[in-house]
């Protein structure tokens, strides 16, 4: 598991960033406080304060790591 903070500050953003993470077969969840969603479900991230950075944990073996962080560059703060 990798955990790196995120930024999803415009609804394109999010939209974009759900796009490509469901084309992974991999568990994403995102952190904000005290509340943990599913990163693929727009409507949960919709449910998070996306005005600061917020954790991503993504649960994938260490050899697809590295193809996913390359993919989430844009997002990563």
């Amino acid at each position: 598991m990798k955990t790196v903070q995120i930024s999803l500050n415009s609804i394109d953003k999010v939209k974009a960033f759900v796009n490509e993470i469901t084309k992974f077969d991999t568990d994403f969840d995102l952190v904000s406080g005290r509340y943990v969603i599913d990163a693929k479900s727009i409507m949960g991230i919709f449910s998070l304060d996306l005005s600061k950075p917020i954790d991503l944990c993504i649960h994938a073996d260490a050899s697809s790591i590295d193809d996913i962080l390359e993919v989430l560059k844009p997002y990563i703060v």
